[in-house]
């Protein structure tokens, strides 16, 4: 069975920083695209950040120069490194993986449950 496994999040003050981990089981998704996205109530799911199996990265254009996505492909895990953090962050953050590397979000196959990151100004 296929698990991702988001975890991380928490209460945070503005301009300060957290580090989300993402753990996928059942299955190795070493040659797919690991991404993050966000939602807030009554809003669609945004990208955040993909990145491939050799490790290039898009970014969405709210977190590009604040927030870095990596993996570690032994362990088919995802990082989410944000910094710089505003209360326009604060949001659901779910980890997804993907056949393809695309910022759609409706290629991404298998989704964790999220994580939830509150920022206070």
């Amino acid at each position: 069975q296929v698990q991702l496994v988001e975890s991380g999040g928490g209460l945070v003050q503005a301009g300060g920083s957290l580090r989300l981990s993402c753990a996928a089981s059942g299955r190795t998704f070493r040659s797919y695209a690991m991404g993050w996205f966000r939602q807030t109530p009554g809003k669609e799911r945004e990208f955040v950040a993909t990145i491939n199996w050799i490790g290039v990265t898009i970014y969405g254009g709210t977190v590009k120069g604040r927030f870095t996505i990596s993996r570690d492909n032994a362990n088919d895990t995802v990082y989410l490194q944000m910094n710089s953090l505003k209360p326009e962050d604060t949001a659901v953050y779910y980890c997804a993986v993907s056949p393809q590397y695309s910022a759609d979000l409706n290629l991404y196959s298998y989704w964790g449950r999220g994580t939830q990151v509150t920022v206070s100004s």
